[in-house]
C-alpha cells in the first residue's frame, strides 16, 4: 500500500511539474517613451520601469528620443512608425517640449492626434505626458496644461500630468527642487515625481508606495511622500481612456 501510494504521489508531482513547465511565461508590458531631453535627462523609462518592479507589476520600457525633437519631427524622422510597424507595444507615451505658446500648442495637438490614431491602428494606448514651463516663466503652467490636454483630447490619449505633479508638491512645500540649473530639465527628484505620475496614470495603479531609492537615490522620508501624494493628486480625476493593467 505504501508503495502505491509513493508512486501515486510521484505521477502527480510529475504531472503538476509538467503542466507548469508548459505555461508561456507572462510577457511584461511594453512601453515606448517618444520624446526629448525632457524623457532622456535622468533616464526616465528607467526610472518607471525600476518602480513598477519595486510595486510588483514590472512594465518594459524603450525609448525613441533625440535632442530637441517634437512630435513634427518624429513624425518626419519616420522611426517610430518603423517601431509601431516592426514590434508589439501596449503604450506608447508622446513628449515634447513645454509648447506653452499657441503656434507650439497647436503644433502639438495637431502631431499628437496623427502619433494617436497609428498608435491605435497597431491596437496600442497612446499617452501624452504633460512636462512643465520654464523656470523664468511659471504664468505659462497653465497654458502648458491646457496645451497637453488637449493634445490628449485629439489623440484620444492617456493624460499624463507630470507638470501638474511639480505644482501639487510645491503647494505642500515650496522649497522641493524640481528644476536643474538650467531652468528647464529636470533635477532627479523632479524626473522621480513625473516617473510616479507616468506610471500611475498609465497602470491605474496608486503611486504611493515603497519605492524610495529606485531613482538611483535615496529620498528623505518626508519628500517620499509628499511627492507620492501630489503624484496621487493629479491623476485623481484625469479619466482613464487606456494603458496596462
Amino acid at each position: 500500500m505504501r508503495t502505491s501510494l509513493t508512486i501515486s504521489l510521484l505521477v502527480l508531482a510529475s504531472l503538476g511539474a509538467s503542466s507548469t513547465m508548459s505555461e508561456p511565461p507572462v510577457k511584461a508590458p511594453r512601453v515606448l517613451f517618444v520624446g526629448n531631453s525632457l524623457t532622456y535627462v535622468n533616464d526616465l523609462p528607467s526610472i518607471v520601469e525600476r518602480i513598477s518592479v519595486a510595486d510588483g507589476a514590472p512594465l518594459e520600457t524603450h525609448t525613441a528620443v533625440a535632442p530637441n525633437y517634437g512630435l513634427e519631427d518624429h513624425w518626419n524622422d519616420g522611426a517610430v512608425q518603423r517601431l509601431l510597424g516592426r514590434e508589439r507595444w501596449d503604450v506608447v507615451v508622446l513628449q515634447q517640449g513645454p509648447s506653452s505658446l499657441q503656434e507650439s500648442g497647436t503644433n502639438l495637438v495637431d502631431y499628437a492626434a496623427r502619433f494617436g490614431a497609428l498608435i491605435r491602428s497597431h491596437h496600442a494606448c497612446p499617452a501624452v505626458y504633460m512636462v512643465w514651463s520654464e523656470e523664468r516663466y511659471p504664468r505659462m503652467f497653465d497654458a502648458v496644461r491646457d496645451h497637453h490636454r488637449a493634445a490628449a483630447d485629439s489623440a484620444h490619449a492617456q493624460f499624463l500630468p507630470a507638470g501638474d505633479g511639480w505644482r501639487a508638491a510645491w503647494r505642500r512645500d515650496p522649497s522641493f527642487a524640481f528644476y536643474s540649473p538650467d531652468g528647464l530639465h529636470p533635477t532627479p527628484l523632479g524626473s522621480y515625481l513625473a516617473a510616479l505620475v507616468v506610471y500611475g496614470g498609465i497602470t491605474g495603479r496608486s503611486p504611493v508606495g515603497d519605492t524610495t531609492s529606485v531613482a538611483g537615490m535615496v529620498i528623505d522620508r518626508t519628500q517620499h511622500r509628499v511627492v507620492q501624494e501630489a503624484a496621487a493628486e493629479v491623476l485623481r480625476d484625469v479619466p482613464r481612456r487606456c494603458g496596462v493593467d
